[in-house]
């Protein structure tokens, strides 16, 4: 008996401390890892993969925002939590409240922490990004040495960390300019020296940097995607550590029909039956993460073999032709990212198949998808 709806994803632990080791080994024990866990850790629970990777020897987590860093200190986890997207100045207080590494580029943020942390007598770590090139966020590259200079004046803080991030570290063609903020970077680190900031951690790398460019392993890389075992589409094709999948999403066949040649299914009736064809109805939509780019393009595995999506996705349903597929029932386990059998389906494809990557995939399964965590 279903007491929930009975689409579930579930994330495999051991693949997840499989990955972070597999990595560790590729890029060298004397490199530390950062592990990046915002978005939900890329929407695979960002407090269960946080506990394991902190049982795997993990000395600093990685947020995007404050109410992420939250979350994990709410959860019990301890140990450094760096927020990657830094902070607001009225968030100070809940910073430092939680005991949290904000990465600051904003000269009114730190100001703020440092105002805070007078008033406390204590010293605030934080990080500091320089913008060498992604032209995002960060400290402007021209303007490295002035910043340097008004935060060597802040008293109350200590600058923990200098990083910089890369635009295309993914792309070998454009080498050279990942080379160019590597260089720009190094050129940073000695302004800030001439300031008399001298920060214990050097952060460059991201996931592609660390597999294809040796050189930006500085000491901490800043591991995400790879962890989860997604690469595929994001990674250099040069050599890369092993990686195992670590999110598998499933559902089962809810409605099952038989339909006529001309019969049409779906909103906008955008598909219509060829022949006499047996439907299947799948409890999973768009508002779950399942992309309504894949209307009719589509696949799942149904009894170790893939059907067709027919139809548009809506937001709570998506229906599969399941004619070629002798005996499934109502109830019948549907996988729409893992294996069954000998087919396999990735998060990989569904990118590749509505033009974004497997990051965005994992990340769009929501707080509609039950979840399940293995080992328990």
């Amino acid at each position: 008996m279903h007491l929930t709806r009975p689409t579930v994803a579930k994330t495999d632990l051991d693949a997840l401390a499989f990955n972070l080791n597999s990595a560790r080994q590729f890029l060298g024990r004397e490199t530390d890892v950062l592990a990046v866990v915002k978005a939900n850790a890329y929407g695979h629970g960002a407090v269960e993969c946080s506990r394991r990777l902190k049982a795997e020897g993990v000395k600093i987590l990685a947020v995007a925002i404050l109410e992420e860093a939250v979350e994990l200190r709410r959860a019990g986890i301890e140990g450094e939590i760096l927020i990657l997207g830094g902070i607001w100045p009225e968030q100070a207080a809940a910073a430092i409240d939680n005991e949290l590494t904000p990465v600051v580029c904003r000269i009114d943020s730190a100001e703020a922490l440092d105002s805070l942390a007078a008033s406390r007598n204590i010293r605030q770590k934080l990080h500091i990004k320089v913008d060498t090139g992604m032209g995002r966020i960060g400290v402007p590259y021209s303007e490295a040495g002035e910043f340097a200079a008004a935060i060597a004046r802040l008293k109350n803080l200590e600058v923990e960390g200098l990083m910089t991030h890369f635009a295309s570290a993914d792309d070998l063609s454009q080498s050279d300019y990942t080379n160019f903020q590597i260089d720009r970077f190094g050129a940073a680190v000695e302004l800030f020296a001439n300031a008399g900031i001298r920060p214990a951690i050097l952060d460059l790398a991201n996931s592609p940097a660390s597999v294809a460019f040796p050189r930006s392993r500085v000491g901490l890389v800043r591991l995400g995607g790879i962890l989860y075992g997604l690469g595929g589409d994001i990674l250099p094709d040069v050599p890369q550590p092993e990686l195992r999948r670590v999110m598998s999403v499933t559902s089962e066949v809810g409605f099952l029909k038989k339909v006529s040649a001309g019969d049409s299914l779906g909103y906008g009736r955008t598909f219509v039956a060829e022949r006499k064809s047996v439907i299947a109805t799948v409890p999973i939509g768009y508002a779950d993460g399942y992309p309504r780019a894949l209307s009719n393009k589509g696949e799942m595995i149904v009894l170790g073999k893939k059907a067709p999506v027919v139809g548009r996705v809506s937001m709570d349903w998506t229906i599969l032709d399941v004619t070629d597929i002798p005996n499934v029932e109502v109830g019948t386990k549907v996988t729409v990212i893992g294996s069954d059998g000998g087919e396999t389906i990735l998060a990989e494809d569904l990118a590749a198949a509505t033009g974004t990557i497997s990051y965005e995939i994992t990340c769009g399964f929501g707080s509609r998808v039950a979840r399940k965590f293995v080992p328990e």
